[in-house]
């Protein structure tokens, strides 16, 4: 005989054509409901997944992980402090920079901008900024050649176009026989990027070569300070800490999560809320199969009685309807996590043919950094979402097995 009997006559009454029509249509429910709440939950897990990444690939990709700053504005010795620098674990890249407020004016136009002194060759390694050029390069910018780089948005304010002229404006003053006057200079414009999105780079993020806005800044042969590209991007104040102890006291070393560790925070609350939330839906799916395993008990009463009388211990027969709700948990699984791979693969494609059909927008991307639908499926999530689901349905289980392992036989042989 098929051993162990409990597992076999569990798998006997899941596929016994049952005589309540009701209890296999709650059994039906049961496992539609368990595979609906993990297909959704899955689903929703990998477009908020989808956000995270997008997010991270728009703003830190140009914004900085990791920043080493000296207390007095200036870090002399820039390529000394780079050698201490590397010597970190989890260093991707480093890049020296040069930052500092100006205006920029043309044809009567003014509008604020935050100039960034770069060296085109260490920055592309440690941003995207040469990725994002929409016209000209990132490498126009040579030294002693004043030229400069501007989003999208920005140019368009400025009606700035490749090889225009563009005056630059800056808080360091001049001594004139006027008087104080504010720093200008005149640039040419070398290339144009375009980040998208809410971020503000387009709008408010002008580069300029590294030496030209040492010039500009009265700097010398100083830097701003380091900025590092890190494997980790959530191992920063791992980082921030670990160069904290290594350099002197007189550096400042700070990361993304002090100007975006929020947003963040917010982003991971959803999800996990989200995570939470969905669970209801299993839950109230488990709950269906409490009922639909306490009618079966009901039903089955009599064959209960037969068994026990036949010498099957109480924990036998528990095993067998735990057996029996166990495989609808897990055949709703099953279905749900199919159907929820398959709607977080196509996910984008479906809301994208959503959209051109009805010529709706639902996503707008001035307010998600994007206008399309993202979608990362995460195997780690779809697994904690199986053994959750089929948690959830073996511990539905427990009450109605244990009710028929307190089943007398004599009271339920007696109208038989």
């Amino acid at each position: 005989m098929f051993r162990p009997l409990p597992v076999f006559i569990g798998f006997r009454y899941t596929r016994a054509k049952k005589r309540n029509h009701f209890i296999s249509f709650i059994s039906i429910i049961s496992v539609l409901g368990i595979a609906l709440g993990v297909a959704v939950l899955i689903t929703v897990l990998s477009v908020m997944n989808g956000f995270d990444y997008q997010i991270k690939t728009h703003i830190f990709s140009l914004a900085n992980q990791v920043t080493v700053n000296d207390l007095t504005g200036s870090v002399s010795d820039w390529r000394h402090l780079n050698r201490q620098v590397t010597r970190a674990h989890d260093i991707v890249a480093t890049a020296p920079f040069v930052t500092g407020q100006g205006m920029l004016t043309n044809s009567g136009t003014v509008h604020g901008v935050m100039v960034t002194g770069v060296m085109p060759k260490l920055e592309n390694k440690v941003s995207i900024v040469g990725a994002k050029m929409l016209r000209g390069s990132l490498n126009a910018l040579q030294p002693g050649k004043f030229g400069i780089v501007v989003g999208t948005t920005l140019a368009d304010a400025l009606n700035l176009y490749i090889g225009d002229k563009v005056t630059l404006l800056t808080p360091k003053a001049s001594l004139s026989p006027f008087g104080v006057l504010p720093r200008y200079k005149r640039f040419t414009v070398v290339g144009i990027f375009h980040v998208g999105g809410a971020s503000g780079f387009d709008s408010s993020v002008a580069y300029i070569n590294l030496t030209d806005a040492q010039k500009l800044f009265e700097m010398g042969g100083a830097v701003s300070g380091l900025r590092l590209k890190i494997n980790d991007l959530y191992a920063a104040p791992k980082v921030t800490s670990e160069l904290a102890k290594r350099l002197p006291r007189n550096y400042v070393v700070s990361n993304w999560t002090q100007q975006y560790g929020t947003l963040f925070k917010a982003i991971r609350m959803e999800k996990t809320m989200m995570f939470v939330i969905l669970m209801f839906i299993i839950a109230v799916a488990a709950f269906n199969l409490v009922s639909m395993l306490v009618m079966v008990v009901t039903d089955k009463q009599s064959d209960i009685a037969i068994l026990r009388t036949l010498g099957a211990s109480p924990r036998m027969i528990m095993g067998i309807f735990m057996v029996q709700g166990s495989i609808i948990g897990f055949l709703g699984t099953f279905f749900g996590v199919v159907a929820g791979i398959l709607l977080a693969t196509y996910a984008p494609n479906i809301v994208a043919g959503i959209q051109s059909l009805f010529h709706v927008q639902f996503i707008s991307a001035s307010v998600y950094f994007i206008d399309y639908l993202p979608s990362k499926l995460d195997w780690m999530n779809v697994l904690h979402v199986s053994i959750a689901a089929l948690g959830m349905s073996l511990v539905a289980t427990i009450y109605p097995a244990w009710r028929a392992s307190r089943v007398k036989p004599a009271e339920a042989l007696r109208y038989e």
